[in-house]
């Protein structure tokens, strides 16, 4: 099994558009400790040919065209993008399935509350339902993945639950009125397995509950959730009003956070993405990426490949 990381960094990946931050500056003036970022996806293959997409970034076409293994090989039309999961309904997750509307077909996997949320909004229908099936993924059931006509993958996929919100834009359209409850399979987890081999994605995580961590244990890759450096973190930068948590999103530092949960979690690699533009993990010379290192995590980074050999039976 083989993993790319496609996007590291959160919404609005890394610098951001409108941010003039320090760790802004220094990654346009191309400062190789601020390395830019585009937003979190990954790329899941078991034969190196065909392959399943984590999310469905904005960021998609780039991320696409910096990654030799996603390019078209056959013919006037081809992909190797066989499977599509995202695994909430926000724009950063469900956005760069505009990207996938040329008439190529591949299979969209998804929550029946991820699905629910695509299918009312008419826009998503340029992804052609003829050849671009939309199939459930239910909670807590393994699920084997095939292609668009039927065709296995050699990946099989269980997703679970993790404490999360409904996307943004529907607490916008409430209008003022009470935002809609959050409910299971809002946010969901993955484990992906192959060969023996297992790789769990949790990207957006509000907290790391004690069930979340046991599908921690034993895996040969965690990605998980390093938004924010700290709780209160945009709050001090003056840019929001709503802590971490508030957003969904478990922060890195604290009694509850990454480091001092899934520190002590038996796992082969430890791997950070969804970094905020504010988080200071971004930076190389950075005080906190140095702290990170130490516990023994990766910061995520565009292009990242994991090459996971399957186990001798």
């Amino acid at each position: 099994m083989r993993a790319i990381v496609l996007g590291a960094a959160a919404g609005g990946g890394f610098p951001q558009w409108n941010a003039g931050s320090e760790a802004c500056v220094r990654a346009r003036a191309g400062d190789p400790a601020a390395r830019p970022a585009t937003q979190a996806s990954l790329a899941v293959s078991a034969d190196g040919t065909r392959w399943l997409l984590v999310e469905a970034s904005p960021d998609l076409r780039q991320q696409i065209e910096a990654t030799a293994e996603l390019h078209p090989e056959r013919g006037p039309r081809s992909s190797p993008i066989a499977a599509v999961i995202p695994t909430n309904g926000e724009i950063d997750s469900i956005g760069g399935l505009l990207h996938l509307r040329e008439g190529t077909p591949f299979a969209l996997y998804a929550h029946p509350r991820i699905l629910a949320l695509l299918d009312a909004n008419p826009v998503f229908e340029v992804v052609d339902r003829a050849i671009v099936p939309r199939r459930p993924v239910p909670l807590e059931r393994r699920i084997a993945l095939e292609d668009a006509h039927g065709v296995p993958l050699g990946l099989e996929v269980r997703a679970f639950p993790v404490a999360g919100k409904p996307p943004l834009f529907l607490e916008k359209a409430a209008r003022g009125g009470p935002p809609p409850r959050p409910e299971p399979g809002d946010v969901v987890g993955l484990e992906i397995a192959s060969g023996g081999r297992r790789i769990v994605w949790i990207a957006n995580c509000g907290r790391l509950e004690g069930a979340v961590l046991e599908r921690c244990a034993g895996a040969d890759v965690v990605f998980v959730d390093g938004t924010l450096w700290r709780d209160d973190e945009l709050v001090c930068a003056g840019i929001a009003a709503r802590r971490g948590r508030d957003m969904g999103h478990v922060s890195i530092s604290g009694e509850d956070g990454v480091l001092a949960r899934l520190g002590p979690v038996p796992a082969r690699r430890k791997i950070l993405v969804h970094l905020n533009n504010t988080n200071p993990v971004l930076l190389a010379d950075s005080p906190e990426r140095a702290l990170v290192e130490r516990a023994g995590f990766e910061v995520g980074h565009d292009g990242l490949v994991i090459d996971l050999p399957g186990e001798t039976p």
